[in-house]
């Protein structure tokens, strides 16, 4: 601890990212990334002869990642907002609609078992907080965020559990809360949720986060996005105008918007993930794991009779990282994200090993 640092950053509790190791022969399957990379037409920007642009400064506002993203939801681009990433548009989202505002009173309301980066903002942005605990199923029930006052924020799906919520269930919320912002964090929308992207034209108190780095396998790019009523965005605008003018570079643009315009590989990509991820349920359940219903692309899983810690580190000392979180309701669940299916071959094996089930060897 330095003498130099603030009283807030010597109190702070940072988010603690999963485990980026530098061997190769490891299963890596901790940290949700997308096994299958970005769509060759997105690489093929890195191609081009790109250099005698970038001594200028790129597009303060991204006007073409705008748009692109934009029209994915029938949406003008005033409508969008993109950043450094959906934890940089997050973070500008907890200063712009959550800290202190006239007129508007009570704690933001997230739910208590989710993204644990919510917190570390709400303590960074000098937030105050009421957490929303989930069920004893460790499901998402909005009936409680209808009782405050503040913000609220969560995602769907839920991180780390993966269920969703439906579409219809949000846009009653929305409805009840008219008076009070309510993000939708979307960062695992697309792998078997409802976005309510589009519902931003009606509703001017949502605003709705994105991110390439799960669905389009662009998690080294760093670019997000919000939808919400072109009131809330620029809100966001004058946020990232007073931190970082340039959020979003040169070739970060171009290459998300290639990756958005290639909808195909992102579809097949995309269904292949959902594949191996009901594959590797019914592997789970047949070695004994209870595994909560998934939307997203990894899997939260408990074993009744081995503790999670232990699965953890045997998993890992044989070359298999998955994600464990010591807290309270979760300790006993491992996070796994899907892989590719040798990939998940290898995780179903080392699970085999431990456990001391046989299995077959393949997915059909």
């Amino acid at each position: 601890m330095s003498r130099f640092w603030s009283d807030l950053i010597q109190e702070l509790s940072p988010y603690v990212p999963g485990e980026q190791p530098k061997s190769a022969k490891l299963i890596k399957l901790n940290t949700n990334e997308n096994p299958y990379g970005p769509s060759p037409l997105a690489m093929s920007v890195l191609g081009e002869d790109i250099g005698p642009d970038l001594r200028r400064y790129p597009d303060p506002y991204s006007l073409s990642l705008r748009t692109a993203v934009a029209a994915r939801y029938g949406l003008s681009p005033e409508y969008a907002f993109a950043g450094n990433g959906s934890d940089e548009v997050l973070g500008l989202a907890f200063a712009t609609f959550f800290k202190t505002r006239t007129g508007f009173e009570g704690p933001l309301q997230y739910p208590d078992v989710s993204y644990s980066f919510y917190p570390v903002w709400a303590r960074f942005f000098e937030v105050e907080v009421a957490p929303v605990p989930l069920s004893p199923n460790l499901e998402l029930d909005l009936t409680p965020y209808r009782e405050g006052t503040g913000g609220i924020i969560f995602p769907n799906p839920n991180a780390p559990t993966a269920m969703a919520l439906g579409r219809g269930e949000i846009e009653s919320l929305l409805r009840d809360t008219p008076d009070r912002v309510t993000i939708v964090d979307e960062a695992y929308v697309e792998f078997g949720a409802e976005s309510v992207a589009s519902l931003v034209s009606q509703y001017d108190n949502l605003l709705v986060v994105q991110t390439l780095s799960k669905s389009h396998g662009l998690a080294g790019l760093r670019v997000g996005f919000a939808f919400g009523h072109p009131d809330l965005i620029e809100g966001l605008d004058r946020a990232k105008s007073s931190f970082n003018s340039y959020p979003v570079d040169r070739i970060a643009e171009r290459i998300a918007c290639a990756a958005i315009g290639d909808e195909e590989y992102f579809e097949a990509r995309r269904d292949q993930v959902v594949a191996t991820r009901e594959w590797t349920t019914e592997r789970l359940v047949t070695l004994g794991f209870k595994v909560l219903p998934s939307s997203a692309n990894f899997v939260f899983a408990t074993h009744p009779r081995v503790p999670a810690k232990q699965l953890f580190e045997g998993l890992r000392a044989r070359d298999v990282l998955v994600r464990y979180f010591d807290k309270p309701r979760i300790d006993e669940y491992l996070r796994v994200t899907i892989g590719t299916d040798d990939e998940m071959r290898g995780f179903v094996s080392a699970l085999e090993s431990l456990l001391g089930s046989p299995g077959p060897s393949d997915n059909g």
